[in-house]
């Protein structure tokens, strides 16, 4: 028998640099090729560039796309294919071995005029892919470009800085000199702030998508974490800026970000965007869960009486239908972090309540006791019945999900750590009881859904749940006939939201 060969491509293959700085695949690269115009692949005066490349992929893709385009051209192979390297890709690695591997992958030799080389018409040995050295501009302890912290970078003399070039720089048209059709990339999403891991550490994916604005291209796609929809860390004044962009004309939001990154976990999913500068409208909102479409609407990325972007297009009639009823939101009454001043690492309380210690602490995992005198905030909430939930959410991002965890009824004379936000203080603990009803609903944890798009639950996730009446019992069905949902809304909800398994009170 003969075995047909098997020739993986080498992109595909690749291990990533961290969960922050992915290799993106080269079937993805191709999807997010597919957005941009088929009259660009037969445009020898078209310019593109990468100014994040890692392994060249969007690059060498491009340059296969315009190999096939302006053949009728320019029908010399050799002289089409040093056209295209020469005058048409440009690329800004992010380190220097990623600056090596990208001139692989494009131009089959590290060395751009080397032996090797499938394009002779190069005089130096970078091409068009540079790769610069540049140092953090430190200012009080941070770095005026990407806030990085001069204590965590200055001492890394001896390896990568992990200042990248695009966005350390207050001209970023200096770099090529040049105007660009299209930019695109995948960019680095955040750094270690000294201790900061996950959604704790500096995000830095938007400075890059606010540089490539700067230079004012045809056409911009990048793919870069969804935890932008809601802001927060950095990023409020970015997300309001992406939501009022008319340009932005798609979205492409993939809830699992494995989905995208193979084996990469990246909480809250994975987006890409084309931003089309000369064309402004509606956005195409796609959205993907297990690798399968589950719905795609032209809409405005800012619905009316919200601050974020709305991620599922099913969802937009049911906060709708809410919204009309034009009650208050319990965000009023919920506490902000670190509610009675405790942090959570804190260990001076007692296992046994005594006169000395007489207020009960709920910290994570246990309680104990402590004495007021450890209480620096909010004491007057001491002696009131509190319903408290953990300020992080339930860990999957698969549906259907929790969403947050459960809440639980903190007695008078009682406290707890930065571990938990008090939602609501109530009279009686009738009504807590009530209120805790509420709260395990699949409704009430949907709305908390639309805008908690990481594994932080703090305050600002309940601004869409509105107060109910708690001297009554709630469930779901209750909830779906006061807003007449329809039968299509409840299903979307229900598949979206698991059952919450609260503990025996």
């Amino acid at each position: 028998m003969i075995q047909t060969s098997y020739n993986p491509d080498v992109l595909s293959c690749l291990a990533n640099l961290s969960n922050d700085e992915v290799f993106t695949p080269p079937s993805l690269a191709n999807q997010m090729l597919d957005l941009l115009p088929n009259e660009l692949w037969k445009n020898k005066d078209a310019k593109f560039l990468d100014p994040v490349t890692k392994s060249g992929v969007f690059l060498r893709e491009i340059a296969k796309r315009l190999n096939v385009g302006l053949e009728k051209e320019i029908p010399d192979k050799q002289q089409r294919i040093n056209h295209i390297y020469k005058n048409q890709l440009y690329g800004i690695a992010i380190t220097e071995l990623t600056s090596l591997l990208s001139r692989r992958s494009v131009y089959c030799s590290k060395i751009a005029n080397g032996k090797y080389s499938v394009c002779d018409s190069f005089d130096n040995e970078e091409g068009n892919i540079l790769f610069n050295r540049i140092e953090h501009k430190w200012e009080n302890g941070k770095c005026k470009f990407c806030n990085a912290s001069e204590s965590v970078y200055q001492s890394k003399s001896t390896s990568e800085t992990h200042a990248y070039q695009i966005i350390h720089t207050d001209r970023p048209d200096k770099i090529f000199n040049m105007k660009f059709d299209v930019i695109i990339g995948n960019p680095p999403y955040q750094l270690n702030d000294g201790g900061g891991i996950g959604t704790s550490a500096i995000p830095i994916y938007h400075k890059f998508i606010s540089q490539a604005k700067k230079l004012n291209p045809k056409y911009l796609a990048m793919i870069v974490p969804a935890r932008w929809y809601s802001g927060g860390k950095g990023l409020d004044e970015f997300r309001d800026e992406m939501l009022n962009d008319n340009r932005i004309r798609e979205i492409h939001d993939y809830l699992n970000a494995s989905d995208c990154f193979p084996g990469v976990q990246i909480k809250g999913g994975i987006c890409y965007f084309l931003w089309d500068r000369d064309n402004p409208g509606l956005c195409k909102v796609t959205s993907y869960n297990n690798n399968k479409i589950i719905s795609s609407v032209e809409r405005p990325l800012m619905e009316a009486q919200t601050k974020v972007f709305i991620r599922f297009n099913e969802a937009i009639s049911i906060l709708k239908k809410v919204q009309k009823h034009g009650e208050e939101s319990i965000l009023s009454q919920i506490s902000s972090r670190k509610p009675y001043g405790i942090d959570s690492s804190y260990n001076k309380f007692k296992k046994i309540k005594s006169d000395v210690f007489p207020i009960k602490l709920y910290r994570f995992g246990e309680s104990g006791f402590i004495s007021e005198n450890e209480i620096s905030s909010n004491k007057e909430m001491i002696n009131k019945i509190k319903v408290i939930i953990s300020k992080a959410g339930s860990g999957s991002d698969s549906f259907p999900h929790q969403i947050i965890g459960i809440p639980l009824i903190s007695e008078p004379n009682s406290v707890s750590t930065e571990t938990y936000i008090i939602l609501r203080t109530f009279e009686t603990t009738k009504e807590a009881r009530n209120f805790i009803s509420y709260v395990s609903t699949k409704f009430f944890r949907f709305l908390v859904s639309l805008v908690k798009n990481t594994q932080n639950a703090a305050k600002g996730v309940y601004q869409f749940v509105p107060v109910q009446n708690f001297d009554e019992h709630w469930t779901d069905e209750k909830l779906y006939k006061k807003y007449k949902l329809t039968s299509e809304e409840i299903e979307f909800i229900e598949s979206m939201i698991r059952p919450m398994e609260l503990d025996n009170e």
